[in-house]
């Protein structure tokens, strides 16, 4: 589907018809597909009008883990018709299954989709939707026996022969061409069954996936001939001339078949480095084009998707496996979207809440950048499992919450990734919603509960759309590269992340939305709907980004930027002063000197007239003080503790930019330092950033507030983080009158009051408590 056309197309043109009662058993009497008929019930989900939200599970008929395929036999058709029956008794109104390219296409031409056609059949039945996962990492042996140069090649010159994965390289043209031939087949099949829902064509995007190298020091890919050829062709549309890319990359090249990609960093410039990766991140986006028009090419009319390994604000761009960038991927899709594996067994400890919802907003975000919503590509089910490494178990507490957090952020489907637990692999018997007996858990009633409801308020949350934010946070992925590919040169770590973190922190606390922006958006001029503009960490920009920083600052915006932005330039290259980039005019200040410092404090000055920082109060940086130099007509807002300017205000245009000396939004995330999240949330007041929703609770100020609204209605759910109840009363301030509110899980009326043009709502809320109540205007 074109690029225009949005998330509410989709949800408009694809819908389905009603689903059954739930049957509260824990084992259901199946039905057979005959006597369905004989009892009048249709053999197909025929489409009704009525608007319908997908919340799938992962099975695919038996109980082989994904990718694999379970043989189809004469007892399939009975085993899988319990299964389904079962799914749909629980609570799902769709099924996620899969199809992987080695057993689909066995040998060249010849497709083989009967796992897939039994499974349309048998959900067509039961009226439930598919969504197809296509697994094509998991390649034929025939393609590497065919095109052995297409095998993938780590920059070490190893050459890696799939084992099953991760399959091959598909910028050999000729393996592409059969990549293509594949997708169109299975696209051509799937689309003769009206259960079809949509399509995921590619899980957790990387150039390599299910595939790990322990002999390999710190892999990267693909320097196969193919992708070098390909990276070449990319430099010669950026620089046109070879005489152009020797002098950006300081090189002597004579002929365009020398050029390479950089294997190692050297002393001298970077920006072949930075070159590559750029290539890798747009070669990404391109191959999901690939899969997207390949699928498309047979269909015209169900979503076609897909779904990162995480949210990027949790990856590294610089991963010698290919880490995509969000945006540009919901641009190569109907919808983009993440794996959600908050109790993971690879991970430490769970994923709090603060960083669970970062994630979320960084989804959304990346797909509101596209004027897209974001799909839940994989929710995890059951406990984390890799091996002897066992996380904490997965409760039905945890699987509401989950699915609660999903949908209050956004999201526009959720797949519960398995029914079943891994029957095989390192994960064996983890990540299952029900046992691998069949048995049902408290998880998988609570999930299939909290299905029904959302598929009973589908036309609620179609037309809803998560509240505005005027609050932007720019998600800069050149500052991962300051000093190129030699991660020992960043005395900071993950400073990009954790910055982007505890900006969203700052504000999280106090149910202030906030939108993360991509330097596309601030080239576009898509941020001059925000407020206030934060730069955190801008260490490396590209110039582009720094003009239109400008333009959105002169057009009455307000940026904040922390230290040395714009040091570096896109090539890797210093600016002459700092702020680089043409923004020193913008921030009215240049630097004097930057120092180490362990604990960098500022106070500000009794002319800051900053709302909620008193004069003389301090609040912290992190790691540096960077000492600024106001230029006439700049102020100094807070100064270091020696006295040097450390914070600057200057007006340019109609707006105004800020200059922080130091990293304050690091403090916010690595040392929860509340003194800086007071100094953001004060620059943002300044600007004009009021709070819609205020909290007020008596017991554990882990309080968490999200809002999806209409032009008629306004859901707002509300979480108790804490195992301790509270006392909570939450103030909306509405654009209209309330006629009615209700708890939109129980249909009950909800009591509230007035306070002038706010809504007042109260309620004791229990420890883990989640209460949703549906606004409607009068």
């Amino acid at each position: 589907m074109s690029g225009k056309t949005t998330r509410r197309d989709f949800m408009k043109a694809i819908t389905a018809g009603s689903i059954a009662p739930y049957v509260s058993k824990d084992e259901v009497a199946p039905v057979t597909d005959q006597a369905r008929e004989s009892q009048g019930e249709a053999a197909h989900p025929a489409p009704s009008g009525t608007p319908f939200f997908p919340v799938a599970v992962w099975y695919c008929g038996g109980k082989v883990r994904a990718p694999m395929l379970e043989p189809v036999n004469a007892s399939s058709a009975g085993r899988w018709g319990k299964d389904l029956d079962k799914i749909k008794a629980v609570g799902f109104n769709t099924v996620k299954c899969w199809v992987d390219w080695a057993t689909a296409e066995p040998k060249p031409g010849q497709f083989d989709f009967k796992n897939l056609n039994l499974l349309m059949r048998l959900a067509q039945a039961r009226g439930l939707r598919v969504i197809v996962q296509v697994y094509s990492d998991s390649a034929p042996d025939w393609v590497g026996e065919r095109h052995p140069s297409a095998r993938f090649v780590d920059r070490s010159g190893a050459v890696i022969n799939s084992q099953a994965a991760p399959g091959f390289c598909i910028d050999d043209g000729a393996v592409r061409d059969e990549f293509v031939k594949f997708h169109q087949a299975l696209s051509q099949d799937a689309n003769r069954f009206p259960a079809l829902f949509g399509w995921d064509v590619w899980s957790e995007p990387h150039l390599v996936n299910w595939a790990e190298f322990p002999y390999l020091k710190s892999p990267e890919f693909c320097y196969c001939p193919h992708t070098q050829a390909r990276f070449r062709r990319w430099l010669e549309a950026k620089y046109k001339t070879l005489d152009a890319v020797n002098k950006a990359w300081y090189r002597g090249f004579t002929s365009w078949d020398a050029v390479t990609p950089p294997r190692f960093p050297t002393i001298l410039s970077y920006t072949d480095y930075l070159d590559w990766r750029a290539f890798i991140t747009d070669k990404l986006a391109a191959d999901l084009k690939t899969r997207v028009e390949a699928v498309r090419s047979a269909d015209h009319t169900h979503p076609i998707t897909s779904h990162a390994s995480g949210p990027g604000i949790f990856t590294d761009p610089r991963d010698g496996y290919g880490e995509p960038d969000d945006w540009k991927m919901a641009e190569s899709a109907d919808f983009f979207g993440t794996s959600l594996y908050p109790k993971h067994a690879e991970i430490v400890h769970p994923i709090s809440y603060h960083h669970l919802s970062a994630g979320l907003d960084f989804e959304r975000s990346a797909g509101h950048s596209s004027g897209k919503g974001f799909w839940i590509g994989e929710l995890q089910a059951g406990q984390g499992v890799t091996g002897m490494r066992i996380a904490d178990p997965v409760t039905s507490q945890d699987e509401a919450f989950w699915m609660w957090q999903v949908i209050a952020h956004g999201a526009r489907e959720i797949a519960v990734y398995a029914w079943y637990p891994m029957d095989s692999g390192y994960e064996s018997n983890g990540y299952g919603l029900i046992n691998l007996d069949g048995t049902l858990t408290d998880r998988s009633k609570e999930a299939g509960k909290v299905a029904r409801t959302i598929a009973r308020h589908a036309a609620e949350l179609e037309s809803a759309e998560p509240a505005s934010a005027q609050v932007a946070i720019l998600y800069n992925r050149l500052s991962y590269m300051v000093g190129g590919s030699e991660p020992s040169l960043s005395k900071l770590g993950d400073a990009e992340r954790d910055s982007l973190l505890g900006l969203h922190r700052a504000f999280f606390d106090r149910q202030i939305p906030v939108d993360f922006v991509s330097a596309k958006d601030i080239r576009d001029g898509r941020v001059k709907a925000y407020k206030i503009l934060f730069l955190p960490y801008a260490v490396m920009l590209a110039e582009d980004v720094a003009e239109g920083v400008k333009r959105y600052v002169a057009q009455g915006g307000v940026a904040v930027a922390e230290a040395r932005p714009g040091w570096n330039n896109a090539r890797g290259f210093a600016s002459d002063v700092i702020p680089g980039l043409g923004l020193r005019e913008v921030f009215g200040a240049r630097e004097k000197m930057i120092r180490p410092s362990k604990n960098p404090q500022l106070r500000v000055t009794p002319s800051a007239g900053l709302p909620g920082l008193e004069a003389g109060q301090m609040f912290s940086g992190y790691a540096f003080e960077e000492d600024l130099v106001p230029e006439p007509g700049a102020h100094v807002l807070a100064r270091f503790s020696g006295g040097a300017a450390g914070m600057t205000l200057n007006h340019y245009g109609r707006g105004k930019a800020i200059w922080i000396g130091s990293f304050p939004a690091l403090a916010c995330e690595r040392n929860r330092d509340a003194s800086a999240a007071r100094a953001m949330l004060a620059l943002a007041a300044a600007a004009g950033v009021r709070p819609e929703v205020r909290v007020s609770d008596k017991g554990t100020k882990k309080i968490e507030v999200r809002r999806l609204v209409s032009a008629k209605e306004q859901l707002i759910f509300t979480f108790n983080h804490a195992d301790q109840p509270a006392r909570t009363a939450i103030s909306i301030r509405l654009p209209w009158k309330v006629r009615e509110a209700k708890d939109w899980v129980t249909n009950q009326p909800v009591g509230l009051s007035t306070n002038g043009p706010n809504t007042i709502l109260k309620k004791s809320l229990d420890g883990g408590e989640i209460w949703i109540v549906r606004l409607t205007a009068a």
